[in-house]
């Protein structure tokens, strides 16, 4: 983790701290204090802890802007991989705008970073720093058959903290905004067989009852058409975008929902239904605790 404010306020993940009877953080200095669990997101896989220290041996680190962030661009990770305490390693920011999976909540954490600096277990938590000193991420994830890194890691972005974290620190918990569909992104099969010109948008598959998108009359696929022995759902609405925002995939709905959007927000999706383009207001509603 790294200290967040004066306050002694400190941001790791939350799989880290995820059912510990007792949290103690360890200085560089090589204090030890017992922290207190100030709130906690499984969805984002974010956590804010609290020790008392004093306010001179306390140094927070600046939360950098994400979004300015660059595929190529040089960042550094900080953690503690196989215990090794205060280790730094460098790399780039392979890609952005990531879909990684979530264990704690069945959803997926939007827009996570993509970095090929190191990262192995003990470093979650840690910041990935831009050459600025600021923290642009959290390191989070690996992707590996072997459970030790291979050159794929991921982070939480840091405007992602950025808006989750005071809701953390004042209520303990984050209400996600939550639309209620399961959807398919359009590939050229299936583009072909709805008459699409191009392959881009989603189509609803499923809406949950008595969820926003059921409210506002989004529909789901209601029948399927079978082409060289496959098995394609359709009828439901397509979504090509989103408050005026293109939509190719679902990454860019729920990229969308997760850098804009509060619950209670509205939103406008444009669909196309039976052939016709029409434009839909959406109320968003709060995630449930699990898909």
């Amino acid at each position: 983790g790294f200290v967040y404010d004066n306050q002694g306020h400190i941001i790791t993940n939350n799989h880290v701290i995820k059912n510990a009877e007792k949290v103690t953080v360890t200085f560089t200095d090589g204090f030890s204090y017992n922290a207190e669990v100030i709130g906690t997101d499984g969805s984002a896989d974010l956590a804010i802890i609290k020790v008392e220290r004093e306010e001179s041996k306390l140094n927070p680190l600046p939360l950098g802007d994400s979004s300015n962030i660059l595929v190529g661009q040089q960042v550094a990770a900080i953690g503690n991989p196989f215990g090794l305490s205060g280790s730094m390693t460098a790399g780039i920011v392979s890609q952005i705008g990531r879909l990684l999976p979530s264990e704690d909540s069945g959803f997926s954490i939007p827009d996570v970073i993509q970095t090929d600096a190191a990262i192995n277990p003990g470093n979650s938590g840690g910041p990935l720093l831009n050459m600025y000193g600021e923290v642009v991420g959290i390191n989070t994830a690996i992707f590996s058959s072997i459970g030790e890194f291979t050159g794929v890691g991921f982070a939480v972005p840091s405007n992602t903290a950025t808006k989750i974290i005071p809701s953390l620190i004042k209520d303990g918990e984050y209400h996600h905004p939550w639309i209620g569909i399961s959807g398919r992104d359009i590939d050229p099969d299936l583009a072909k067989i709805l008459g699409l010109d191009e392959a881009k948008g989603v189509m609803i598959v499923t809406v949950v009852t008595d969820s926003p998108a059921d409210k506002a009359d989004l529909r789901g696929s209601s029948q399927s058409k079978t082409v060289d022995d496959v098995e394609h759902i359709i009828g439901g609405d397509i979504i090509v975008s989103i408050d005026d925002n293109e939509v190719r995939k679902i990454d860019d709905i729920l990229i969308h929902l997760q850098r804009e959007k509060s619950v209670g927000d509205e939103i406008e999706l444009g669909i196309i239904r039976d052939n016709t383009e029409s434009m839909i207001t959406v109320t968003l509603g709060e995630r449930p605790p699990s898909s």
